[in-house]
């Protein structure tokens, strides 16, 4: 069950959340919600009373604690291509993480660094300077994190498996507002969720 807060209250509320972001905290009647709300599949045309578009962790961390004490449920948009639906909400909270779409390659250790909003495409491009692939998926703006959690289907998955076969750890952060690093060795029940948990992770 959506929890919607009035315009009123999210309007008073909103400079004290802007204060805290990096990013960029909009409602309904700012010029740039459309833009923010679009969704991939219009059978979830949803409307979010906030949106956060967030431009590193601390974003999200501040975002999250600030719906927690306001009682706004919150769904979160990596690439935003969910046929589900999962990252729209009618009411509550939108987590953007479209800012965050920086990708670091480190080609000793055979390893790249995603952040939570990239895309495939972004990902391909970083990696093929080097030489190097990662499994991916069929479709380029598809968002990393999404099909990661979702297992992640992809072209070379004959040969190197699927996408989350490849994750070697992940930075969460948790509903808590807590962030915590998800490996093998770190969390492990949460790194066996998020390598193909899908939705609810």
């Amino acid at each position: 069950m959506t929890t919607t807060a009035s315009p009123t209250t999210l309007s008073d509320a909103l400079e004290e959340l802007q204060a805290q972001l990096g990013g960029t905290a909009i409602l309904a009647t700012d010029p740039q919600y459309a833009s923010v709300r679009e969704v991939f599949n219009a059978m979830h045309d949803q409307r979010p009373d906030i949106a956060v578009r967030c431009t590193g962790a601390a974003d999200v961390v501040a975002a999250l604690r600030f719906a927690r004490a306001h009682g706004l449920t919150v769904a979160l948009r990596g690439g935003g291509h969910s046929l589900a639906g999962l990252s729209a909400i009618e009411g509550g909270m939108l987590l953007d993480l479209a800012p965050m779409d920086g990708v670091q390659v480190d080609p000793e250790r055979r390893l790249v660094h995603v952040q939570g909003g990239a895309l495939w495409s972004d990902v391909d491009r970083e990696t093929q300077v080097f030489g190097l692939v990662a499994p991916g998926g069929v479709v380029s703006d598809t968002g990393v994190a999404g099909l990661t959690l979702g297992g992640g289907y992809g072209w070379v998955r004959r040969k190197l498996g699927l996408s989350c076969d490849s994750l070697v750890e992940a930075q969460v952060v948790c509903a808590d507002g807590e962030i915590r690093t998800a490996s093998a060795d770190s969390h492990p029940d949460l790194f066996w969720a998020i390598r193909g948990g899908g939705g609810n992770f």
